[in-house]
């Protein structure tokens, strides 16, 4: 702003220079004022001719810096425009290795809806000046004199004087110009708008700050846009019989050929040059030296008939439209079937003869719809087995009989929203056996189909690190203990009271699970789900972790190792002395505690995968 206020203010001054010497003048051209008025006009002080659109060339670089620098929010009308949206993307890809590009909608964007008259980004003031003028030749009385076009004061008595100086040879002041100043007003730049706005109503930015920049857009995205073509490959590989492949980048300009073997089933080759000689062209070149030979013709064939049918080419065969569905559920079963059995017979260091079976069995449902952004997880398992020794006979050591289903809807990033529901119970009786204080075994039943039963649901986030793990946190979560038969069963000692059929406890859950396959044949399953209540004892978190051992060593037999620990506050058990003797309060009642529960089992199975 300083610059152009000096160079006004020291052309002002030359031009009052200039005209108070030609004021004193008789005689001088009017070429050199109209030189000084285009020297004005084409410094852009003077408003009269049109601003001539320079030719603006960016190179690459260029062209990143000022789209980056205009792709700032604050330029920008809506920091949402889909322009600002493009210019974004193809700064990105331009800034980083190969992209998908936005040619198509870049190239055809109207920018001429961008641009903004050069001259609304000045202000003009109007200048008045006085310049001079020789007017045209007129009859005047005395050297000194200045006739007045308008005057009309001619009387004879002066044109006889005329007349009579030429009459007697002398030198009238006659048919000589008259100099003058003249009145002008001429504009001038005066400021400089660092914001100017367009009044196209779907103009995307909020203002310019110089002119030219609408084209100037236009020049950036053609330059990158002509940069990521030229820079952008396609690869293709090539592959035969064989095990090579030879991988041609498109559009690279690299004019790389390579050599390659064309093999049949007999492993008989041809050479073949393979390259890219120019932009999107393969091109394949047969090795020079190559000779083809076809065998010769056999004289003696054997004379055998074809019988050929002809096909009716009148009518055209009905297409059939082939429907393509996506597949949304995937289902696979594991079973496996574990079997333990020891014979003693006088065998003197001691011992007793057992046999033990094992069956678990799961069955697995998952949904995975990506264009709604839906997924679940079930699996419905049964592991149950039986034992039976030579003194103690049969009796069940594993019962159980579970359902764990999760509904995800994709949030953001690895992270889902999810909803959870597991439920546990038992299908067969559960008894506890114990000695009577006569020494006598007895035992009592402690669970059955339904009694207890355990009911979990919770709302929450569910986060997918991999394919094998899911963490899910559930903050807004019920647990819910159920024993329907108190008459059989004692309640309390699942923390239900003793008026009353269920335990009802609003908390927060957290569940884990991960598959882990060290190497290819073995695998280990991690399964860990806590709880705690917000009401009651936040502090004593309830713990169900089972770990799942595998290790095949072959088609149909396994190693499996399996583990289950649980502990629940709630769940209360009676102690016992070493003789087996319950443990009584002061008021002759046993005493009951929470303790950790932990089941172990290690064996051969026979498993089934379908």
């Amino acid at each position: 702003m300083r610059v152009r206020v000096l160079n006004l203010f020291f052309t002002l001054l030359f031009l009052n220079i200039y005209i108070s010497v030609f004021s004193q003048e008789n005689i001088k051209d009017s070429t050199n004022t109209e030189t000084l008025i285009d020297s004005l006009k084409k410094s852009g002080l003077i408003f009269g001719i049109n601003k001539e659109k320079p030719d603006i060339v960016l190179s690459t670089d260029q062209a990143l810096i000022y789209l980056q620098q205009r792709f700032h929010s604050k330029s920008w009308k809506d920091p949402h425009d889909p322009l600002r949206q493009a210019f974004g993307r193809l700064i990105y890809e331009a800034a980083n290795p190969p992209f998908d590009t936005l040619k198509e909608m870049l190239s055809k964007y109207p920018y001429d809806s961008l641009s903004i008259p050069w001259n609304k980004f000045f202000i003009y003031e109007p200048l008045r000046l006085r310049i001079p003028v020789i007017s045209k030749a007129e009859f005047n009385k005395g050297s000194d004199s200045i006739v007045k076009p308008d005057s009309g004061n001619y009387t004879m008595k002066n044109d006889s004087l005329v007349l009579s100086s030429f009459e007697n040879n002398k030198s009238p002041d006659l048919l000589k110009p008259v100099s003058g100043f003249k009145d002008t007003t001429i504009m001038v730049i005066i400021d400089t708008l660092h914001e100017v706005n367009s009044s196209y109503s779907a103009f995307p930015f909020r203002y310019f700050n110089f002119p030219f920049q609408g084209d100037s857009i236009k020049a950036a995205v053609k330059s990158l846009l002509n940069y990521l073509s030229d820079r952008d490959s396609t690869i293709i590989n090539f592959t035969g019989i064989g095990h090579d492949t030879i991988p041609i980048m498109l559009n690279s300009k690299a004019g790389r050929v390579m050599r390659y073997w064309l093999k049949n089933e007999f492993s008989d080759s041809v050479t073949i040059w393979i390259g890219n000689p120019s932009k999107n062209t393969i091109g394949l070149y047969l090795e020079q030296g190559v000779n083809f030979r076809r065998p010769m013709r056999q004289e003696n064939n054997l004379k055998a008939k074809i019988n050929v049918k002809y096909p009716d080419n009148s009518k055209l065969l009905d297409l059939q439209n082939i429907i393509i569905r996506s597949q949304y559920w995937k289902y696979h079963n594991e079973a496996s079937f574990v079997l333990n059995q020891a014979s003693l017979s006088n065998w003197v260091k001691g011992g007793e003869s057992s046999i033990s079976t094992a069956l678990d069995i799961t069955e697995y449902a998952d949904y995975n719809n990506k264009k709604k952004k839906i997924s679940s997880n079930h699996f419905l398992r049964l592991n149950f087995g039986y034992i039976a020794t030579g003194t103690e006979g049969i009796r069940k050591n594993l019962d159980l009989l579970e359902t764990n289903s999760k509904f995800n809807h994709k949030a953001f990033g690895k992270f889902d929203f999810s909803a959870i529901m597991l439920f546990k119970t038992q299908i067969a009786r559960g008894l506890n056996y114990f000695k009577t204080t006569a020494g006598n075994d007895t035992s009592n039943m402690v669970s059955k189909f339904m009694n207890p039963a355990t009911l979990t649901v919770g709302l929450g986030l569910d986060f997918k690190p991999n394919k094998t793990t899911s963490i899910n946190f559930s903050p807004f979560s019920y647990k819910g203990t159920f024993v329907t038969d108190t008459i059989h069963i004692d309640q309390t000692q699942y923390g239900i009271a003793k008026n009353r059929k269920s335990l009802n406890e609003p908390g927060v859950s957290f569940m884990i699970s991960n598959e882990f396959k060290p190497i290819k044949t073995v695998s280990i399953i991690n399964r860990v789900q806590l709880f705690t209540n917000y009401i009651h004892n936040p502090q004593n978190v309830d713990v169900d972790w089972e770990m799942i051992a595998t290790a095949k060593l072959n088609w149909f037999t396994d190693v499996r190792f399996n583990t289950h620990l649980i502990f629940d506050d709630d769940t209360r058990t009676g102690e016992q002395y070493k003789d087996g003797q319950p443990v009584l309060n002061l008021d002759g009642t046993p005493k009951k505690t929470a303790r950790i529960q932990f089941k172990e089992m290690l064996g051969f199975a026979l498993s089934f995968r379908f």
